[in-house]
């Protein structure tokens, strides 16, 4: 069960739930894969943790190719 963030404020961050679950995995994977992490502090000890924590804090953004 996902207690922080807030399923709320993560929503306010990306556009659905879809959305969200595909970029805090990618997220995720790069982050295991050694990529740096944005925050200084966290949370969570798990990768998709630390992910959804920078989601809400806008460190990590969605975007779309319009092709």
């Amino acid at each position: 069960m996902l207690l922080y963030p807030s399923v709320d404020k993560l929503l306010e961050r990306v556009d659905s739930r879809y959305s969200l679950i595909m970029l805090a995995s990618k997220r995720a994977h790069d982050i295991d894969a050694g990529s740096p992490l944005l925050l200084d502090s966290y949370k969570s000890r798990k990768s998709v943790g630390k992910a959804f924590e920078e989601i809400v804090a806008g460190k990590v953004e969605l975007t779309r190719d319009n092709k």
